[in-house]
């Protein structure tokens, strides 16, 4: 374990449960086990595993039966990636939080560890940071220390405004240099900063500006979005006139496509205060004091806030960065999703830097900034190695180019994975991407609460066989099992509640902000001495796992409980289907009755009725009369949040005659008026 010296300043799931919890689990008279997957299958099962199956799989065993067999040695020898201002006391302590907390005791510094010490070490001119806007056609670098450099100046503008170790600090800002800079300023400090998604609506924003209590705002006079200006200070003022809780003071970036005015007394620009400021030490914390507050989407009342700490958070990013997307010192690593949400935490801002990364920060779309090879074109500008994103970006790219000709013009020779999460992939989607790219594709299944994968394949073990459909095996550090609504451990191949059991590892949330009781009650209650995922799904004989979504996904048709994703992977199967959504509507004879909404690829040219019953006629193959599929429907688009997942019991509640909320992460609202003309056509 490195101590840190005292130092100057210095800068096979589809169709094999489909009735999830038919009494005996057993499935229905017809249906073959394994009948979709086996088609989904058939011309990638050959020849994939090879002789390197055992090299594989053996190399993964042997890291997770390391750690199962003892955490506590695997997690120090894990830790010693990291530099530590004092060692720990306890390992683990099970006294702190809601079920316990790693390194109890232990000091470090998260922006050390993830920008000085790369310095200091004689990698300053390391590139750390591209920013590529496709918004404005600007590309902007930054090296370890310039990013040190500017990082240590705003937390010195941050602290002359009275910020200091424990302050709450909310950053709402697009996607811009500055938003990480600031992250990582407040971890310099010992702030706790709390990211709110650029563009969030004032009453959003206001609760979260409630409960957080910060002490300052730092946010920018505007977001771009394709064809229009999100003007983010008009939206902040009307957040802080809505909010009990005032800051003291705001930072505000301006940005030329629309300044803005600014509040006298309270509002400051960013670039002056930053460009005045005096650069800031590192300030040591606990192991186990907060680094972040992140709130989770569409919460009504008190939001939902993960709580991260800094030790355990250090820990397993650096760790996972390597172990799970084979990424090291000097390497790129381009994680398209946005600071505002997990995925952009852990692997645009600190994982990258924690591991001595280059990473990519990207500003626009993947589809229309201009056109749908602008991946392509980021990935082979940068030289990125892994590209990870989520399954619905696949989805846009596939329905406007479904061929791939367009990622034909650039060299994509140094891209040599792409990992998808945010939601499951469906096996069409995921044969499609494999096929195409002709590089490997990993599903991986992950949570806020996590803050890391839970389920992954491991680039530093040597990817498992294709398997489409899955989201790869338990990381080392997760004991993941199905348990049935009794809290019983199902046995292997049969689906159910998606549980891990307690302690979880480092690098997940271990309470909620203030609110050990509402963790508890939310994760840990259900199920005595486990965390429910609130996901519902397998882990097959092999040890491989199967997430066919939210436990709220399961619908019940006539008293067999059916899994909507299974039907969902049927509707993606059809050649004519760019994006799909299967939800349970009511219904007065047999309680639900499922009904599909599909997005047609780009240049489809037949009878939209023609396609719909060529649907239903498809589910009624491979899952039998059982699923009751009677209703698909073609639409223009789906209902999103602005990180790509489809908002489905939106879709469920305006079926069913509601009249839902706007979400407050809805890409376009819009959206919701056209797909209420589609259901009552």
């Amino acid at each position: 374990m490195a101590v840190r010296r005292k130092r100057r300043n210095a800068l096979r799931f589809p169709a094999l449960n489909v009735l999830l919890a038919n009494e005996g689990g057993a499935v229905p008279s017809g249906t073959a086990p394994y009948g979709l997957l086996n088609v989904l299958l058939s011309p990638h099962k050959a020849g994939e595993a090879g002789g390197k199956q055992t090299v594989m799989t053996v190399a993964y065993e042997a890291a997770y039966a390391a750690w199962k067999t003892n955490p506590q040695d695997w997690w120090a020898e894990a830790a010693r990636g990291i530099v530590w201002d004092k060692p720990w006391d306890r390992l683990f302590d099970p006294d702190l939080g809601a079920y316990g907390q790693w390194f109890a005791g232990g000091m470090l510094n998260t922006c050390y560890n993830a920008l000085d010490r790369h310095v200091e070490a004689g990698n300053g001119d390391r590139v750390a940071l591209i920013w590529d806007s496709a918004m404005t056609g600007r590309i902007v670098t930054h090296t370890y220390t310039q990013m040190r450099d500017r990082t240590a100046k705003v937390a010195g503008a941050l602290a002359a405004r009275g910020v200091t170790k424990g302050d709450r600090v909310i950053i709402y800002m697009p996607m811009v240099p500055e938003a990480a800079i600031t992250m990582l300023a407040c971890a310099r400090l010992g702030a706790i900063h709390s990211v709110v998604f650029g563009g969030f609506a004032a009453a959003e924003l206001s609760v979260r500006i409630a409960d957080a209590q910060p002490k300052v705002i730092v946010s920018a006079s505007c977001g771009l979005e394709p064809g229009r200006v999100v003007k983010y200070k008009s939206l902040l003022d009307a957040a802080i006139a809505l909010s009990p809780h005032k800051p003291d003071c705001c930072l505000v970036l301006q940005r030329e496509q629309s300044p803005c005015a600014l509040t006298a007394g309270r509002d400051h620009d960013f670039r002056a205060a930053e460009q005045a400021a005096a650069p800031h030490p590192c300030v040591p914390v606990l192991a186990t004091d907060p680094l972040y507050i992140l709130y989770t989407s569409g919460t009504t009342g008190r939001p939902k806030g993960i709580m991260r700490d800094n030790g355990g958070h250090a820990v397993a990013l650096w760790k996972s960065v390597k172990m799970i997307y084979g990424l090291d010192a000097g390497d790129v690593f381009w994680t398209a999703s946005d600071v505002g949400w997990v995925v952009g935490h852990s692997y645009i801002v600190y994982g990258p830097l924690l591991r001595g990364c280059t990473s990519v920060m990207y500003e626009g779309k993947p589809v229309g900034t201009p056109d749908a090879a602008a991946y392509w074109r980021v990935c082979a500008q940068h030289g990125v190695r892994v590209l990870f994103t989520a399954p619905t970006t696949m989805r846009a790219i596939k329905q406007l180019d479904p061929e791939l000709k367009l990622a034909a013009q650039h060299d994509l020779s140094k891209l040599e994975a792409l990992y998808v999460a945010g939601e499951r992939c469906d096996p069409p989607t995921h044969i499609w991407a494999h096929e195409k790219l002709a590089k490997p594709v990993v599903d991986h299944w992950w949570q806020t609460e996590t803050g890391w994968p839970i389920t992954a394949g491991f680039r530093e073990f040597g990817l498992f066989p294709f398997l489409p459909g899955s989201g790869g095996r338990p990381c080392p550090g997760y004991d993941l099992h199905a348990l049935d609504d009794n809290g019983h451990v199902l046995p292997r191949g049969t689906s159910g509640n998606l549980s891990l059991k307690l302690p979880l590892p480092p690098g997940c949330g271990p309470t909620l902000w203030r609110d050990d009781a509402g963790y508890r009650r939310i994760y840990t209650s259900d199920f005595p001495g486990w965390y429910r995922t609130g996901d519902a799904g397998m882990v097959d004989e092999n040890g491989d796992v199967w997430v066919m979504g939210r436990t709220d996904d399961i619908i019940n048709v006539a008293g067999h409980r059916l899994s909507t994703g299974s039907m969902e992977e049927i509707l993606a199967s059809h050649k004519d289907v760019a994006e799909c959504a299967v939800i349970g509507v009511r219904d007065a004879l047999k309680g639900q009755a499922p009904l599909g909404l599909v997005v047609l690829k780009s240049g489809v040219d037949r009878p939209e009725t023609e396609i719909a019953a060529e649907l239903v006629a498809l589910v009624r193959e491979r899952i039998g009369p059982v699923a009751a599929f009677r209703d698909a429907r073609v639409v223009a688009r789906l209902p999103k949040t602005r990180s790509g997942k489809i908002l489905r019991a939106t879709i469920r509640k305006i079926a069913d005659g509601e009249t839902p909320p706007v979400p407050p992460n809805i890409e376009d609202p819009a959206v919701l008026d056209e797909i209420g003309a589609a259901l009552r056509g």
